[in-house]
């Protein structure tokens, strides 16, 4: 199969251009109505050398960058799909502390500096399938999580890996968003952690993430639905009983612990069965990473355990 040219991704100077633009619109509606400075413009985001995955995906084009980074959902900074961007001056992702604990031999609070020195970056292109029915493709920046779970140690009592975000609360309690349980907590089985398709990434489309997107790190895991892929994390803690997650805490009949992309499951309220493509994508079992990842759930009932 054919790679994704580079060709394929939008230019960085109609991007930039048009970034510019939409930050000044959207940094003057931010700070009238909170009271804040504008949002950070692309420009600021350096470029992050990263090695293509030659397990990438191939045969579709990635997503538009403009689209990834004005369309997307984080709900520290606001519910509308434009609020991580408009609101991405909210909190500073520089300097940045993740502190590992629980059951591990080798707790302790890594700097970003330290996560980045960890492991080689790589550029992995992967579907993204949100479970409100769209989807994107978008290259990533990073290395499997699995290596930083192999130097902390697991303990043989770890089981599962839980993720907090910050508490949108605590930083700025005047704008936060209270439709959910904060911090924003995920988990994962300590396999689906460690399988290597699970990213730690730092970056996309050739430079840092953006506020809007996670920064400064992130997990991706490809074959579930977006939410599970944790942004601006802070704490990794490796725990023996399933952790508690903030969707499944304030709608348990809607999401699951698993959350698996899965068209043969409908979410209570619409199908899962069809997308609506932002880019070109589309929508099989798993996400398309049937062949990597289905042998983890293998004699589940994945209509059960959703």
């Amino acid at each position: 199969m054919k790679k994704i040219p580079p060709s394929a991704i939008t230019p960085e100077e109609v991007y930039l251009g048009r970034r510019r633009l939409m930050a000044g619109m959207a940094g003057l509606g931010a700070a009238g109505a909170l009271g804040l400075l504008p949002a950070p413009a692309a420009a600021n985001a350096a470029p992050l050398a990263a090695a293509p995955w030659p397990g990438s995906l191939t045969g579709v084009e990635p997503t538009p960058e403009l689209s990834a980074i004005s369309y997307n959902n984080f709900y520290e900074l606001g519910t509308r799909k434009e609020s991580p961007r408009d609101n991405a001056g909210l909190y500073e992702a520089k300097p940045w502390t993740v502190r590992v604990d629980g059951a591990v031999a080798k707790p302790g609070e890594y700097g970003l500096e330290d996560l980045l020195g960890l492991a080689a970056l790589e550029e992995r292109i992967y579907r993204l399938r949100c479970v409100e029915a769209w989807s994107m493709v978008i290259p990533w920046i990073g290395y499997p999580l699995a290596r930083l779970i192999e130097k902390v140690e697991p303990l043989g009592d770890a089981k599962y890996v839980a993720f907090e975000t910050f508490n949108p609360e605590e930083l700025f309690p005047n704008a936060a968003n209270r439709s959910l349980p904060w911090p924003y907590r995920e988990g994962l089985r300590l396999d689906e952690a460690s399988h290597d398709l699970t990213l730690l990434a730092f970056g996309m489309y050739g430079k840092e993430m953006l506020n809007q997107n996670g920064a400064p790190v992130r997990i991706v895991v490809p074959w579930k639905y977006g939410y599970k892929s944790i942004k601006a994390i802070v704490r990794i803690s490796f725990v023996e009983e399933e952790p508690r997650t903030s969707w499944n805490m304030s709608q348990p009949s809607e999401y699951g612990f698993y959350s698996n992309v899965n068209p043969e499951v409908d979410h209570p309220r619409w199908s899962q069965a069809s997308e609506r493509l932002i880019g070109d994508s589309f929508f099989p079992m798993f996400n398309g990473y049937a062949d990597e990842v289905a042998g983890m759930y293998a004699g589940m009932d994945l209509r059960i355990n959703h």
